[in-house]
This record gives structure tokens, C-alpha cells and sequence, in this order.
């Protein structure tokens, strides 16, 4: 409870921070009439909106089953990322044709040095967050909030690259650059959409737990499989902060129902421990259905 609680707090803080952030982008813009510094406040706009429907996600993902859905809201979180990588294209697509107008067009730079020096504030204040929600979403196993982290991270990069073109510009007096820094956010700001769709998609495709994981979940079943025969057909599966882990297991088919129990019992609790937010749902069978591609425990 405490834990929910928790990213609660960080998905609403989020929203108040990129409010802050979205405001210091815009002035950073008025002082300086930079597009590249628009293109960058722009994209501020889409990292409040995606604050506000991750917190919406986060919200839901956080109810407990019900009768309609069973195996909890969990993947409630996958559609929020899904959500901030379609505004991520929409702001990119608003930066290219700002960049655009301006390169057909002109335009003239008022004070750049004060717009990059509160642009540089903002950036500062993006930096530190991300990693707060990196952190947090990683260990709590929160594609939202992790998908806001890595966001609000694409962006401190984005802006640390205007700001050094910009710095170019005012060293080589070549105002094109301009323009030009802000396509290459528009770039930048697609791709990082890309790679927060498709790694959602994955989340609402059943994808399986990495290499890693799956390692650990077929050792701990194995160390504490004692008394049964053979662990057969392990499958996984995640959904947000839960990882959902189905197998078979062979055990004397003399064995009583309250022994075999026992085992399974024992094997619940141990990848409880060893995979935060596992939920494991084990098939018991004769020892006549064992597998050539089994792993014996026995």
C-alpha cells in the first residue's frame, strides 16, 4: 500500500513539475524568438499531457481485481505509454513545420543569451526528475512511470542539443542553424516516440519475461522443487508490476493431493521473493506425463 502511495505521489508530482517546465520553456522561447527553443517548449506541452494521463494510468493500473477483470488493471499503464508516444508524434510534427516556416520564411533572434540561460534551468530540473522516475519506475516495476522517466530524459538531451546549436549560432553568426537544431529535435522527439510505443506494445502483446528473469524463475523452481519429479512447459508473461508465471509440474502419481500441494506451496513463496510481483499458477501431474524436453527435479 505504501508503494502505491508512493507512485501516486511521483505521477502527481510529475504533472506539477512538467507544468513548471512547460511555463521556463515558453519564457526561455519569448526572450529569445529561437524556433529551436519553441520546437523544445512545444514538446513540453506534450510532457504535461503524458504526466496527466500517467497519472490517470497509474490511478487504474492500482484498483484491485474485480469481476471483470479478473487478473487485476495492470496493463492500464501500456496505454498511457501508448497515448505519450502518439502525442510525441504529434509535438514532432508541430517542431517540422515551425522549422520549415522559418527556413522559408526568415526570422531574427532577440536575446538568445537570456532564453538559453532559462532554458537552461528547465533542462537542469527535467535532468534531475527523469532520473527520480527512472528510478522509481524501475524498481516498482511501473511501465508509466518509467515510460515518463525515459520521456522527460529524451527531452533533457533534446534541449541540451539546441542549446549547443544555438551556442554555435551566436559563435559563427550563422542563424540557420537555428532551423536546422530544431528539425534535428523533431527527429529525435519521433524516435523517442517510436521506441515507447513499440516497447508498450510488447507489455499489451503478453511479452515474455527477458533472458534474465526467466533464468531466475527456472532456478528458483527447480532449488525448491524438492519431492516432485520434473518441471515441464514454464511460460511468462508481464503485465506492469507483475509477472505472471504458469508451468507444469510432475510428481509421483501415489502422492497425496495435501503433499503435493505442499511443494507447489513451497515454490509460490520462493519465486515471491526472488521476482517482485509474481504470480504463479502451477499444473500438478502424474509422473506418467512427463516430457523428453522436461527439466528433472527429482
Amino acid at each position: 500500500m505504501a508503494e502505491t502511495k508512493s507512485l501516486s505521489r511521483l505521477a502527481l508530482w510529475s504533472i506539477i513539475i512538467a507544468i513548471i517546465v512547460m511555463w521556463i520553456k515558453f519564457l526561455a522561447w519569448y526572450l529569445s524568438g529561437s524556433v529551436a527553443l519553441w520546437s523544445d517548449a512545444l514538446e513540453s506541452i506534450v510532457n504535461v499531457v503524458a504526466a496527466i494521463v500517467a497519472f490517470i494510468a497509474i490511478s487504474i493500473a492500482q484498483r484491485p481485481a474485480d469481476a471483470d477483470h479478473q487478473f487485476g488493471h495492470h496493463k492500464a499503464e501500456y496505454f498511457s505509454a501508448v497515448i505519450e508516444g502518439i502525442l510525441i508524434v504529434v509535438a514532432a510534427l508541430l517542431i517540422f513545420n515551425e522549422a520549415i516556416s522559418a527556413l522559408r520564411h526568415g526570422y531574427a533572434l532577440d536575446m538568445p543569451g537570456s532564453g538559453m540561460a532559462v532554458n537552461a534551468v528547465a533542462t537542469l530540473i527535467n535532468g534531475i526528475w527523469a532520473y527520480v522516475l527512472i528510478t522509481a519506475g524501475k524498481k516498482a516495476r511501473s511501465p508509466a512511470l518509467s515510460a515518463d522517466g525515459r520521456h522527460i530524459l529524451a527531452d533533457v538531451v533534446t534541449s541540451v542539443g539546441v542549446l549547443f546549436g544555438l551556442g554555435v549560432a551566436l559563435l559563427t553568426g550563422w542563424a540557420i542553424l537555428d532551423p536546422i537544431m530544431a528539425i534535428i529535435v523533431g527527429l529525435n522527439v519521433l524516435w523517442e516516440g517510436w521506441k515507447l510505443v513499440s516497447s508498450s506494445v510488447d507489455g499489451l502483446m503478453d511479452k515474455a519475461a527477458d533472458s534474465e528473469d526467466t533464468a531466475l524463475i527456472e532456478a528458483t523452481i527447480i532449488k525448491h522443487a524438492s519431492g516432485a519429479l520434473q518441471v515441464h512447459d514454464i511460460k511468462t508473461r508481464i503485465a506492469g508490476p507483475v509477472h505472471f508465471i504458469e508451468f507444469h509440474l510432475v510428481v509421483d502419481g501415489a502422492m497425496s493431493v495435501a503433499a503435493s500441494h505442499d511443494i507447489c506451496d513451497r515454490i509460490e513463496n520462493a519465486l515471491g521473493k526472488a521476482i517482485a510481483g509474481a504470480s504463479a499458477t502451477i499444473h500438478i501431474e502424474p509422473d506418467q506425463k512427463r516430457k523428453a524436453d522436461g527439466i528433472d527435479v527429482g
